[in-house]
């Protein structure tokens, strides 16, 4: 039938299974590091006065941040997840944005559509790339398919070619948007976290200094300061991953709304080109 619905003509993608097996893997990975670092390196000697893990007062930051307990590799953890799942969409994202500036390439789409030359508008798609650019191509493949359809007319061509650009929006932006609930979570587990070992911290020390009888100010200010160090690092956590949620969710505005500006030019381009015919 003329007027069935058709897919849109992107290539089908395997991101979607790549990525939920790199965050499968990258997570254990990331907490395994953490306590690997937490014992091995902040837990070395050379950290402590006389070399005394157990007894010996804190010689610098690292053993400093080794006394905040058994939560602190838990909030490192978080913290490799954090950077290795930005990076990660850094490369996906900067993939999706194509081999060029995605508002240069806009200007020069429009400019084609405006020229009402669509074989260059298409080849523009093919230079940039991406995922912008496979849904534009994918809106200008359908232009050219309305073009030589006979059984509809003006109104309902634009809106198949609308609805082709829409569905492949909606298969290319999921790709853009996974992983980034993991680093949303992150934002507020990370200031939890640290919470709780700060609480678990000076359940202790509160708990040492009852047994201790008389109270000795020195002992309970060590105390507090290392349970604070789950604070700190909860903090910490939480705003790089606030920061770098804003920072990814504003990519993936950006380059929704070139698609958005792109499509709606390609369907104004069709209907102004098609309305007396």
């Amino acid at each position: 039938m003329a007027n069935a619905p058709t897919k849109p003509s992107i290539p089908v993608k395997k991101d979607s299974s790549a990525s939920g097996m790199f965050a499968t893997l990258t997570i254990p990975i990331c907490i395994v590091v953490a306590i690997l670092i937490f014992i091995f390196i902040l837990g070395d000697a050379s950290h402590y006065e006389g070399g005394d893990v157990e007894k010996g007062t804190p010689s610098d930051l690292f053993g400093t941040v080794h006394r905040g307990g058994i939560i602190v590799p838990l909030i490192m953890s978080y913290l490799l997840i954090v950077i290795v799942f930005s990076i990660e969409r850094f490369v996906v994202i900067g993939k999706a944005s194509g081999t060029g500036n995605v508002d240069a390439f806009v200007r020069k789409v429009q400019s084609a559509l405006n020229a009402g030359n669509i074989d260059a508008a298409s080849a523009e798609c093919d230079k940039q790339k991406g995922s912008v650019a496979n849904v534009i191509k994918s809106g200008l493949k359908k232009y050219r398919e309305m073009e030589t359809e006979t059984t509809l007319d003006v109104d309902q061509k634009t809106l198949a070619i609308q609805k082709d650009i829409e569905e492949a929006t909606s298969l290319e932006m999921p790709m853009l948007e996974q992983n980034l609930t993991v680093i949303a979570t992150l934002v507020s587990i990370g200031t939890l976290t640290g919470l709780l070992g700060t609480v678990i911290g000076m359940i202790k020390a509160f708990s040492e200094l009852a047994h201790a009888g008389s109270p000795n100010p020195t002992a309970l200010s060590t105390a507090i300061s290392e349970a604070l160090v789950n604070t700190a690092l909860g903090i910490s956590t939480s705003a790089i991953s606030i920061i770098m949620y804003n920072v990814f969710t504003s990519k993936i505005d950006k380059l929704t709304y070139a698609i958005d500006e792109t499509g709606f030019s390609i369907v104004q381009t069709f209907a102004a080109s098609h309305k007396n015919k």
